[in-house]
């Protein structure tokens, strides 16, 4: 999870105000639009090289999903009168953090270099974030997914708030909660995308969706959505994937009575622990987060997209999505996805730096493991598991700092590595579109994680979130590059012109140039298993961490996934 800091100044959320002044239609500063909703008014930022963007924020998509409508599937904004004040980020979306929060927090944001004018549209290739954050925290505010650098390419941004953690992703597995309208929060920023776009100079036959981490599991389980199937164009899943050892359930009963004792409401059924969360202010509910770790900071998932049941309503997931996709049930689109050479590998370090996690470890490690590492609980198989990883990984010894390493890679491998790495085998098997695989190696003076030893300041490796520093100005953390920051501004440039190539052509590298340095990426096939390392330089290699992905395999066999099977 992206840390978070205080924000210095509250914006305020505004939403529609009168026409005031006829004057703003076509001003530069306070450039207005006009959407089959209504017309709205934004306001002009400033891309990283100097181009003018028009940048509509806090656009609300959905009604406020509060009173009746918390816990229910997101219903669509209704046109409305005068101008839409879109010149301020929203809110984020209840969470702990300092941040402003509001449970009325489902807002997107449109940025465009080039809009609509008279009869002449550009029509250019959108691309939609879906944000990280484990389905528990982070947001689209300008403040943590900046358009700063991605609009130096000539594409139209949309960013987007969607609900979180109990309030998304509550799962009871009959009627009262089926589970996943924070996903149904996000087929519904399509949707409007779809309708609204063109009026910002969006084409919407040409959409890409690109996730990050849980926005990753997102784009993935969109592509076997049968809600989402005629919603997007094309995909990018970073470090992230539904595909691997994360059982995914058919409901979380466990986790809605876990949160109903947190909040003092009764966990005895369903109904009644709805009834009561429905009476609970959001805020409480958001901070509640922290009393869900298990062990150290884990586990990193705790609530989950589930299976939904089928009680005669339309299901945002049906099957398992490995089933799904086995069975050619997925939407057959260019696909671009990969890690970080480190991705959550510093979670070591807050193990072997601390004696009690370091004893609890190694004494109860069948009992730790799943938590930190994502697989099934309190089963033969979860033994089994544990001591396979334990040997694999740490050659059976004790967990300490000689350990370091060998931990890293086994929290890297089991949170992120081997589910994107099966998501590339899978979907290159069974699709008829192309799919690009990297490793994200580059590390440049600025990292999500910095060593303790250096007094946080010297990156350990290239973990979680760091590529995003290239792509979006979080500006929360890390400072604007420009000229005087060579080497970051380099990769801005190589990683923004990657996507938005493939956001226009479904190639990442159309042509070899210069700037690209001059090599051809080439799509993965099980044969080959080639993937793009990003690093100082652009170059081709094969078969990523293969040895260490083998292990997982064994363990988590596709055949367990039959025809016949739904789920785990």
């Amino acid at each position: 999870m992206i840390r978070q800091v205080a924000l210095i100044a509250f914006l305020g959320y505004a939403l529609a105000f009168p026409d005031a002044s006829a004057k703003t239609r076509r001003s530069a500063e306070n450039p207005v639009v006009t959407t089959p909703l209504g017309q709205m008014q934004g306001t002009v930022m400033t891309s990283r090289l100097g181009k003018p963007i028009y940048a509509f924020r806090g656009i609300r998509y959905a009604k406020p999903p509060v009173n009746e409508l918390r816990f229910k599937p997101p219903v669509p904004a209704e046109p409305w009168e005068g101008v839409y004040n879109a010149t301020v980020d929203g809110p984020l979306c209840p969470q702990p953090t300092t941040d402003p929060i509001s449970e009325d927090c489902l807002i997107l944001n449109v940025y465009s270099t080039k809009l609509p004018k008279g009869a002449e549209n550009p029509k250019r290739s959108v691309i939609v974030h879906i944000h990280a954050g484990g389905f528990y925290s982070v947001g689209s505010p300008s403040y943590w997914a900046g358009p700063n650098y991605f609009m130096d390419q000539d594409i139209v941004l949309v960013t987007f708030n969607y609900r979180l953690g109990t309030l998304g992703f509550l799962s009871t597995g009959d009627k009262e909660a089926p589970g996943n309208n924070g996903l149904r929060d996000q087929v519904l920023v399509l949707k409007w995308v779809k309708q609204n776009i063109a009026a910002f100079g969006g084409d919407p036959d040409c959409v890409t969706i690109l996730g990050y981490s849980a926005g990753a599991w997102s784009v993935i389980l969109h592509m076997v959505s049968p809600m989402s199937q005629d919603l997007f164009h094309k995909a990018v899943a970073m470090s992230g994937s539904p595909l691997g050892n994360w059982p995914i359930p058919h409901n979380q009963l466990d986790v809605a009575k876990k949160q109903a004792r947190i909040v003092g409401c009764p966990d005895d059924s369903p109904g009644n622990i709805i009834k009561c969360l429905k009476t609970k202010p959001f805020n409480e509910l958001g901070e509640s987060l922290p009393k869900f770790k298990e062990f150290a900071d884990d586990p990193v998932l705790i609530w989950s997209p589930v299976i939904e049941p089928d009680l005669g309503h339309q299901r945002f997931l049906t099957a398992h999505p490995i089933h799904l996709i086995q069975n050619g049930q997925f939407r057959r689109v260019p696909l671009i996805t990969g890690i970080t050479a480190d991705e959550f590998g510093h979670r070591a370090f807050t193990v072997v730096n601390n004696d009690t996690l370091v004893k609890e470890l190694n004494s109860n490690f069948d009992k730790d493991a799943p938590i930190a590492f994502l697989y099934e609980r309190d089963t033969d198989t979860s033994k089994a598991i544990s001591k396979a990883i334990k040997s694999f990984y740490l050659h059976d010894k004790p967990v300490d700092k000689t350990q370091l390493a060998a931990l890293a890679q086994l929290y890297a491998d089991s949170t992120v590595g081997f589910a994107v790495n099966r998501a590339a085998k899978l979907i290159a098997e069974h699709s008829n579109a192309s799919v690009y695989y990297y490793r994200f190696s580059y590390q440049g003076r600025y990292s999500h994680f910095y060593t303790p030893e250096s007094n946080n300041t010297v990156p350990y490796g290239v973990v979680h979130h760091d590529d995003l520093i290239y792509l979006f100005y979080i500006s929360k953390l890390f400072p604007l590059f420009k000229e005087s920051s060579p080497t970051e501004v380099e990769m801005v440039a190589k990683l923004t012109t990657l996507y938005a190539n493939f956001a226009k052509t479904g190639n990442p590298i159309p042509a070899p140039t210069d700037k690209l340095d001059n090599v051809k990426w080439e799509p993965f096939t099980l044969k080959e298993q080639k993937y793009m390392d990003i690093g100082n330089k652009l170059v081709m290699h094969e078969k990523l961490y293969d040895k260490r992905y083998a292990e997982w395999e064994k363990l988590f066999p596709l055949s367990q996934y039959s025809k016949n099977k739904q789920s785990h």
